[in-house]
C-alpha cells in the first residue's frame, strides 16, 4: 500500500508553480517571503542612500575619513546612488560635473623641489597653482576643514605625483561657488581641478623636529570628471590576478607598482629609440598583412581579405620587407612594432607582441654581438642606475643579474657534446636522417621530450633549451646553430653544416635573436625547400618559399647583419615581473566566468561571497 503522506509529482509540481525567485539569493520562496524581504532590502537601501549623502559631521578630534558612508554600501548599491547624484547635478549646466576644460597651469613634478624649502606654517598665496588629479583619500576636521589626498596623471618625467590638497572655508574664492557646494558631491575616485597656493601645513599636535606636510591649499576646487564606482581601499585591496588583467585601467589607476611598470616600459622604448637614431638608423614600418607568413618560424594567424577573396597571414615578423629595404639602398633600417604568432599562451608568451628588428648593411654576427651588449647594458645602467638587477621567477628564485658587457659565448653543438656525454655527427650531416635517428636516442636517454615532428632542428632545439637555456642567468650568447634550424642565416665562413646566428638568453629566457644574413638566393631557395620539406612532415611552424623575397635577393642584398630583439620580454626582466600580462597595458584574456565576476565584486566590497561552486569563503 502506497504512504498517503508521501508528494505526487502533480502535488509538487503545484507546489513549486507557487513559489517566487528571489533574484537576490536565487532561492525560491512564498510570495509572503518575498514581499517581506524585498520592504526589507528597500529600508535598507533608503538608509544607506541617507548615510551616502549626509554632509560630514563636524568634529574636534583628528582629521578622520569622510568616504560619506561608503563603507556600509556594496558597489551595486554605491552606484546607483552615486548615479543618481551626478544625473541630478547634470540637470543643471551650472554645476555640469563634466565641463569642457580646466586650464593646468603648473607642473607637479616640480612641486617638492620648488617649494621644498618652506616652513611649518608658512604659504605663498601670491604664487597661484592651477593643478588637477584624482581623490584617493578624504579627511575632514568639521565642516569647514577637508583634506584631499590626490594623485596627478603619469607622464614622461613621473608616473604622477602624490599632493595633500587642504580646503579651509575662509579662503574660498570670494565670488565664487561657495565652500559647501564645492565639496558637498566629491568623493573618492573624481577627478578635480584645483586652484591655490603652496605651503606647509601645523598641526597642533606636531612633534619636535617634524614639519607640516607640504600641500596646496585650495581657494577653488572644481569637480572635472566623477568616479561612479566604489574603489578599492588599503583595507580591501585590488590583488585578484584575473580581474587587475581585465579591468587594467583600475589596475593601474589603483595600483602603483602596475603603473611604474608601465611607466618604465615607455622609458626603455623611448631608450631603444634614440639609441638606434642617434647611430643613423632609419625608423621605417611594413605591412602588418602578408600574403606568405615569412620571416620567423612561427605559426601564424590567419585573416581574410573580402575584396581581393584571398586568405592572407598576420606578420609574424617584418624581417624579408626589411631586408628589401637594404636591397632598395638604405644602408640602416630598424621597425619596432607589433608581430602576431598562433601559439601557446603562458608566463612569458602572448598572442601579439612587440618586437625591435634592425638590419645594418655591412655588418655581421659579431658586430650584432657587440651593438647588444652596448643597447642593453647602457639601457640597463639608465634605467636602474646599475649595472645589476634581481629578478624573482614564478617559483620565487630569485636571480643577481650583471648586465655588464661582456657577456659569456656558449658554442651550441660542442656544449650539447658536454652535457650528454655524446660526440655529435660532423656539422655538415646535422641535417640527415641518419642524425635523425641519433637524435631521437640521446633524447631517450636524457629522458627529453620533444613533441612531433621529431624533426633535427626540433630536436636538436629542444635539447638546447633543458642543457644550456638552464645556464643562462647573466646574459649569454648561445652561438653557431645548425643550418638547418636557421633558414635566413648565412652559412659559418669556417663551419660547414653552421651558420653565423646567435640568441641571448636571460634568467634563462631567450630576449634577442641575430645573424648574418643569408644573401645567396640560390642557397636561399634551398634553405626554403628544405622548410617546405619539414612542413609536409607535419611542422606547421617551418616558412613556404617567397618568390617575391627571392627575386628581391637576386637584385642584390650586400652583406648584411639583421637583428630582433623581444621588448615585452626585456621589460619583464627589468621590472622583475615573471609573468608578461604585467608589462602589457592591455593583455589577451579568455573570456571571463560569471562566477569570477561575482568574487571580484564581492572583494572590493569587503564582503563574503556567497558559496558557490568554485568561490570559496575567505
Amino acid at each position: 500500500m502506497a504512504d498517503s503522506s508521501a508528494t505526487t509529482p502533480a502535488a509538487a509540481a503545484d507546489q513549486l508553480a507557487n513559489l517566487h525567485l528571489d533574484e537576490v539569493t536565487g532561492e525560491r520562496v512564498s510570495k509572503s517571503e518575498l514581499k517581506k524581504r524585498q520592504k526589507q532590502r528597500q529600508k535598507e537601501a533608503e538608509k544607506a542612500a541617507k548615510a551616502a549623502t549626509a554632509p560630514p559631521k563636524a568634529t574636534s578630534s583628528k582629521p578622520k575619513n569622510a568616504a560619506g558612508g561608503e563603507e556600509d554600501l556594496n558597489p551595486n548599491q554605491y552606484y546607483e546612488i552615486r548615479t543618481r547624484q551626478v544625473n541630478e547635478l547634470l540637470k543643471n549646466p551650472e554645476t555640469n560635473p563634466y565641463p569642457h576644460k580646466f586650464q593646468v597651469n603648473y607642473d607637479d613634478s616640480n612641486f617638492v623641489e620648488e617649494f621644498g624649502s618652506l616652513k611649518t606654517g608658512e604659504t605663498l598665496p601670491e604664487k597661484e597653482l592651477r593643478i588637477a588629479g584624482r581623490i584617493y583619500n578624504i579627511r575632514t576636521a568639521g565642516s569647514k576643514l577637508i583634506f584631499y589626498d590626490i594623485r596627478t596623471s603619469a607622464d614622461t618625467k613621473s608616473i604622477g605625483t602624490r599632493m595633500q590638497v587642504v580646503c579651509q572655508a575662509q579662503l574660498a574664492k570670494e565670488g565664487g561657488v561657495p565652500f559647501e557646494k564645492q565639496h558637498a558631491h566629491l568623493r573618492r575616485g573624481d577627478i578635480i581641478g584645483i586652484v591655490g597656493f603652496p605651503g606647509r601645513t601645523n598641526p597642533k599636535n606636531l612633534k619636535e623636529g617634524e614639519q607640516g606636510e607640504l600641500s596646496v591649499f585650495a581657494t577653488e576646487v572644481q569637480l572635472l570628471s566623477p568616479c561612479l564606482h566604489m574603489l578599492p581601499s588599503v583595507r580591501y585591496p585590488f590583488a585578484d590576478a584575473e580581474q587587475r588583467a581585465r579591468m587594467r585601467y583600475l589596475d593601474m589607476l589603483w595600483n602603483d607598482r602596475s603603473r611604474e611598470t608601465l611607466w618604465q616600459r615607455s622609458r626603455m622604448v623611448r631608450y631603444i629609440r634614440d639609441f638606434f637614431h642617434e647611430r643613423r638608423f632609419i625608423e621605417v614600418e611594413t605591412p602588418m598583412m602578408h600574403a606568405i607568413a615569412g620571416g620567423a618560424t612561427a605559426l601564424p594567424f590567419v585573416t581574410h581579405h573580402n575584396d581581393l577573396d584571398m586568405d592572407m597571414f598576420m606578420r609574424v615578423a617584418p624581417e624579408l620587407f626589411l631586408k628589401k629595404m637594404i636591397v632598395g639602398q638604405f644602408g640602416k633600417v630598424f621597425e619596432m612594432g607589433k608581430n602576431f604568432r598562433n601559439e601557446g599562451i603562458d608566463l612569458t608568451h602572448n598572442p601579439e607582441f612587440t618586437s625591435i628588428e634592425f638590419y645594418w648593411a655591412y655588418a655581421d654576427v659579431y658586430d650584432l654581438m657587440s651593438i647588444t651588449e652596448e643597447l642593453v647594458s647602457s639601457l640597463v645602467k639608465e634605467l636602474t642606475g646599475s649595472y645589476k638587477t634581481k629578478f624573482t621567477n614564478q617559483h620565487g628564485e630569485t636571480y643577481e643579474v650583471n648586465w655588464e658587457a661582456p657577456w659569456r659565448r656558449v658554442e651550441m653543438i660542442p656544449a650539447l657534446e658536454e652535457a650528454t656525454g655524446e660526440k655529435f655527427p660532423p656539422y655538415d650531416q646535422l641535417h640527415t636522417d641518419e642524425t635523425n635517428a641519433f637524435l631521437q636516442r640521446i633524447c631517450k636517454k636524457m629522458n627529453v621530450e620533444c613533441p612531433p615532428p621529431l624533426t633535427n632542428a626540433r630536436m636538436i632545439d629542444k635539447l638546447t633549451g633543458e642543457f644550456i637555456e638552464e645556464t643562462c642567468i647573466n646574459p649569454t650568447f648561445i652561438l653557431e646553430h645548425p643550418q638547418m634550424m636557421s633558414p635566413l642565416a648565412k652559412y659559418h665562413r669556417s663551419k660547414n653544416g653552421l651558420c653565423e646566428r646567435f640568441e641571448a638568453f636571460v634568467c634563462k629566457k631567450e630576449i634577442a635573436n641575430a645573424y648574418t644574413e643569408l644573401n645567396n638566393p640560390f642557397d636561399q631557395r634551398l634553405r626554403f625547400e628544405e622548410q617546405a620539406r619539414q612542413k609536409d612532415q607535419g611542422d606547421d611552424e617551418a616558412q613556404l618559399v617567397d618568390e617575391s623575397f627571392l627575386n628581391a635577393l637576386e637584385y642584390g642584398l650586400p652583406p648584411t647583419g639583421g637583428w630582433g630583439l623581444g621588448i615585452d620580454r626585456l621589460a619583464m626582466f627589468l621590472t622583475d615581473n615573471y609573468s608578461i600580462r604585467e608589462v602589457l597595458a592591455f593583455p589577451f584574456l579568455r573570456e571571463e566566468k560569471t562566477a569570477h565576476k561575482e568574487k571580484f565584486a564581492a572583494e572590493i566590497a569587503g564582503v563574503q561571497p556567497l558559496p558557490e561552486e568554485g568561490i570559496p569563503h575567505k
